[in-house]
């Protein structure tokens, strides 16, 4: 049993449910469903999809995920962010509209679910840590404006064309605005205050639910659609059917680089969600098991006539907050939709297309997470060179490139950092064996002849000439020069072959200036490499336990120990720790 729990998670739960779960996960699954109805119809517009299409990647996808997945509050399903990345990925391969536009937005699901369970069942989720918090919230963002931008054609009613730069959409706009129609801008706004109105007035209604229902009476009772206004049109009343999307190998190459962006974004977003989640319940959420449940997720989205699929933000607070306790909600979720398909859709053909687009645009205002941003700008304020270059970037190239640049962007700011490593004078804490950082604690005491300075980074090929000359001004621009330099190193974590031939030649220069270099806490992968670099053994007499020993040998209260093992130096006796063992 314990390894099919491995396997589906759903019978972690589902042979111990309780009668008084039973309650909350009804309501929430209702309450989620009536939302996920027009969310999702809207959210295969923006992807540039049928509204039934949405309706079929909110069904077994979402039972999919109840039956792998390890968070109980989250609802999966189609999603703003992940439907714009889909019509972006499509623009250009396939003619929006057409029979093999959603045969590609198929396969581009089941693509996405096979990188989510290759990456789970080969627990390679770290990976999506490449991807940092600010560029997120900075990609996040910029979608979240381009979705919006997006969605006012059919708030005004022009035939604007689809263009992934915000620039040309809103070029695009205003080549048509002289044709905008006065009575579908009445309905949109309308439609838009009340989402407003809603969710000030009353957060916990299901309020894209209640203006999918005013907009479809009034629609029927105005006749809208025979006065110009787009309507959703006749829906299918048929339940997605299993089939295999038709691919070539141009088609997956071309899909390629989309789908491992959609997974990315994707899964960011959801492991924060359900994380948040299984913190305030109390239980586990296991990121890889997370990657292959959305990856089932996915995969069944690809084989039931669906796109992409994630974990929904709005959707996963009002599951929470409407009593969800496990992942039975998500089931009686997707009974709600293939309700709808089977006996409601008839009504959906009068909705007003504005409406959906109110709903899109109300959507993804919450994507702006304005309180992270000022939260990043305090904390630290390079990290808003990733968040910027992540918003400006997608805006003016697009979602892939925009973060493609972003990630090189965030990247070149790590290696910056590395390249100018922190650093610090040390002095010594009076009646303790502790020293501190003199610009921090001025009070703290100096010793004269010896100048003592610790590095805070890996020595390597990134930082190594600049960790050389920061050691050497120490030694050569001090007056008067000191003639010892006790090198703390107890925040050297790692140094590759660069920063061990930095060493070498950082030993020969402070000969040539007659300062003796000594060498305190070095850790173990650090004692391996200067092992085999040589450089341990030239050093011989000069490596200390801690900075106070070293500084107690350079004085003459106590020479370096002899015997290293005994004191902690070094663990050797003829023999040291293998390269793929470098234990400290």
């Amino acid at each position: 049993m314990g390894g099919l729990v491995g396997l589906l998670p759903i019978f972690s739960w589902a042979p111990h449910y309780r009668r008084e779960d039973l309650r909350g996960d009804l309501a929430a699954g209702v309450t989620v469903g009536a939302m996920l109805v027009p969310q999702a119809m809207a959210y295969a517009l923006l992807a540039g999809l049928p509204p039934e299409v949405g309706l079929y990647a909110a069904t077994v996808p979402v039972i999919a995920y109840a039956v792998f997945g390890t968070s109980r509050q989250v609802s999966v399903g189609p999603f703003a962010l992940i439907s714009l990345l889909t019509a972006s990925a499509l623009a250009g391969i396939v003619d929006e509209g057409s029979l093999a536009y959603g045969e590609a937005a198929a396969l581009l699901a089941l693509m996405v679910g096979i990188v989510h369970i290759v990456l789970g069942a080969g627990r390679l989720g770290y990976l999506v840590n490449f991807l940092s918090r600010s560029v997120l919230v900075g990609f996040m963002a910029a979608a979240a404006a381009l979705i919006a931008i997006s969605q006012i054609k059919h708030l005004l009613g022009v035939p604007a064309a689809r263009s992934d730069a915000f620039v040309d959409t809103v070029r695009e706009l205003a080549n048509h605005v002289s044709e905008t129609h006065g009575l579908t801008v009445v309905v949109g706004a309308t439609a838009l205050m009340t989402l407003i109105a809603m969710k000030r007035l009353t957060p916990r209604a299901p309020a894209s639910l209640v203006v999918v229902i005013g907009s479809i009476v009034v629609s029927n009772l105005a006749h809208l659609e025979a006065r110009g206004i787009a309507v959703v049109g006749d829906v299918p009343a048929a339940l997605p059917a299993f089939g295999v999307p038709s691919m070539t190998a141009s088609l997956v190459g071309d899909l390629a680089a989309a789908a491992l962006v959609i997974t990315i974004v994707g899964f960011m977003g959801s492991i924060a969600i359900a994380k948040t989640y299984g913190h305030r319940h109390r239980y586990e959420v296991d990121p890889n098991r997370e990657l292959v449940a959305l990856g089932a997720a996915n995969v069944a989205a690809g084989l039931f006539g669906g796109f992409p699929v994630t974990v929904g933000l709005s959707r996963s607070a009002v599951n929470e907050s409407a009593g969800a306790r496990t992942q039975l909600a998500s089931i009686v979720a997707a009974g709600v939709v293939f309700g709808t398909i089977l006996f409601l859709t008839p009504l959906l053909s009068s909705l007003p297309n504005a409406s959906l687009g109110a709903i899109i645009v109300m959507a993804v205002v919450g994507l702006i997470d304005l309180t992270e941003m000022r939260e990043i700008a305090r904390v630290k304020r390079s990290d808003l060179i990733g968040l910027a270059v992540a918003f400006f970037a997608t805006l003016a190239f697009g979602i892939e490139l925009g973060m493609l640049l972003a990630v090189v962007a965030s990247m070149l700011v790590v290696f910056a950092r590395m390249s100018m490593p922190h650093s610090a004078v040390l002095g010594h804490v009076e009646d303790t064996t502790s020293y501190r950082n003199v610009s921090r604690f001025p009070e703290v005491t100096t010793y004269p002849g010896i100048r003592i300075v610790r590095v805070d980074a890996a020595l390597s090929f990134v930082n190594a000439t600049k960790v050389k000359k920061l050691l050497l001004s120490h030694a050569r621009d001090v007056v008067p020069r000191p003639r010892a330099l006790v090198l703390d190193a107890s925040g050297i974590n790692d140094i590759d072959a660069t920063g061990a031939a930095m060493v070498r030649d950082l030993l020969a220069e402070l000969d040539e200036l007659d300062v003796t270099l000594h060498v305190a806490d070095v850790k173990g992968p650090v004692r391996d490499v200067l092992h085999r670099a040589g450089i341990w053994d030239a050093l011989a007499g000069r490596i200390h336990t801690s900075t106070h020993d070293a500084v107690r040998a350079i004085v003459g209260e106590r020479p370096a120990p002899s015997n290293q093992r005994s004191v902690g130096i070094d663990e050797r006796h003829g023999t040291m720790p293998s390269a793929e063992n470098p234990s400290r």
